[in-house]
C-alpha cells in the first residue's frame, strides 16, 4: 500500500474567504458552501483507505459531538480518485455507515475543490469563522502518526479561541496524512 506521508501546504491564506462548493453528500443531497451558518465551519479534506485519517476519524466524530451545531458545522470532503483502491462514491457510503458519521461527507469527483483550496493530504483541515474567512489551517491534535496518541485537541482549542473572539496565534500549523490521489 503507497503511503506517502504528505504536509499541507499553503494556498490559501489567513483571512480569505472560504471558496464556494456544490458537492454531493453520501446522502445523495447537494451541498453548497452556503447551507453552512455555523459560528465556526471546519472542512476537513477526508478519504476513505488512509490511515491518518482512520487513526483521526472518531477525534473528528468527537469535535463535532463536542459543539452545538450553531457554534461549529464539520464537512468532510472527498477528492481522491474515485477509481483508486477502496475510494469513490459506493465505499465513501460504506465509509460513513461503519463510522456513523456526524457530519456531511461530500464527494469532490473533479478535485477541482480540492485544487482551489491547495489541499494536499487527508485529512486537510481548514478551520473558518462567521464570516467563512480562513483562521486556522492544520492538525486536528499533535499525534504525529496513525498510531500515536494525541496530548493536545489543537482544532478543539482553536475552535474555543474563534467562539470567544480570540486570536490563534499558530494559524499555520500543518496537518500530516497521506497525499490526495490525483488522477493522472
Amino acid at each position: 500500500m503507497n503511503m506517502v506521508k504528505t504536509e499541507s501546504s499553503q494556498k490559501l491564506i489567513t483571512g480569505q474567504k472560504a471558496p464556494s462548493f456544490n458537492l454531493i453528500g453520501v446522502d445523495g443531497k447537494l451541498y453548497s458552501l452556503n447551507d453552512f451558518n455555523s459560528k465556526t465551519l471546519l472542512i476537513i479534506f477526508i478519504c476513505n483507505h488512509c490511515p491518518f485519517v482512520k487513526a483521526r476519524i472518531k477525534d473528528i466524530i468527537d469535535l463535532q459531538s463536542s459543539f452545538n451545531k450553531e457554534d461549529l458545522q464539520i464537512v468532510g470532503i472527498n477528492s481522491n480518485d474515485p477509481n483508486y483502491e477502496e475510494e469513490g462514491f459506493e465505499n465513501m457510503k460504506k465509509f460513513s455507515n461503519e463510522y456513523n458519521l456526524n457530519f456531511p461527507y461530500l464527494i469532490d469527483e473533479t478535485q477541482e475543490i480540492a485544487k482551489t483550496y491547495g489541499a494536499v493530504c487527508t485529512p486537510d483541515p481548514y478551520l473558518f469563522d462567521k464570516k467563512k474567512r480562513l483562521v486556522f489551517h492544520g492538525k486536528i491534535n499533535d499525534a504525529s502518526s496513525p498510531d500515536s496518541k494525541s496530548t493536545r485537541d489543537i482544532m478543539k482549542e482553536n475552535i474555543q479561541k474563534v467562539l470567544k473572539d480570540e486570536k490563534i496565534l499558530k494559524d499555520f500549523d500543518p496537518s500530516i496524512g497521506c497525499s490526495i490521489k490525483w488522477k493522472d
